[in-house]
C-alpha cells in the first residue's frame, strides 16, 4: 500500500473521517441541514477543498447504510473530483423512498475513495480487432 499528499481545506469538524482502520473511504459530512424529498434529489455542501497531485483522482461514492436503510444514494455515483479542481465538493444524493429523508449538519452522506489512474492514448482505427465478444452488449450473456 501506498500513500500520498492531499492538501485539504475545510472546517476541523468537516474533515473527512475513516470509520475504520484500512478502510478506503473517507466519509464525507454535509456542511448543512438539508432535507432530501421523496423521489427527489438534492445537491449538498461538503465544506471539503481538495488539492492532489495529477495522476490522480478522487471518486464519490454512496455509502452503504444509507442505501440499505433509507434508499438514499449518490446521483452520480461514483463521482469525479479531478486533480485540477480546486472548488468545493459537492453531493448529490437521491432519494428513492417515499418518505423525506432529513440530513443534520455534520451527518455522514458520501464516502471518498482515491485512486491512481493511468492516461490513455486514443489511436483513430477503420477498424477493431475482432474478440470473442464481439458486438454482443447489454443482456447479451443473460441472467443465470
Amino acid at each position: 500500500m501506498t500513500s500520498f499528499e492531499v492538501l485539504i481545506k475545510c472546517k476541523p469538524e468537516l474533515t473527512p473521517t475513516r470509520s475504520n482502520p484500512g478502510d478506503a473511504g473517507l466519509d464525507l459530512r454535509s456542511a448543512d441541514s438539508v432535507v432530501v424529498p421523496a423521489r427527489a434529489r438534492v445537491t449538498v455542501n461538503t465544506g471539503v477543498a481538495i488539492a492532489m497531485p495529477e495522476g490522480y483522482v478522487a471518486l464519490v461514492h454512496p455509502r452503504s447504510g444509507l442505501a440499505a436503510k433509507h434508499g438514499i444514494t449518490v446521483l452520480n455515483a461514483p463521482g469525479t473530483v479531478d486533480a485540477g479542481y480546486r472548488g468545493e465538493i459537492l453531493v448529490t444524493l437521491v432519494n428513492h423512498s417515499d418518505e423525506d429523508f432529513e440530513v443534520s449538519q455534520g451527518d455522514r452522506i458520501a464516502q471518498i475513495v482515491f485512486q491512481k489512474y493511468e492516461t490513455a492514448k486514443l489511436v483513430a482505427v477503420t477498424e477493431l480487432p475482432n474478440s470473442q465478444r464481439g458486438n454482443s452488449g447489454f443482456g447479451s450473456t443473460g441472467v443465470k
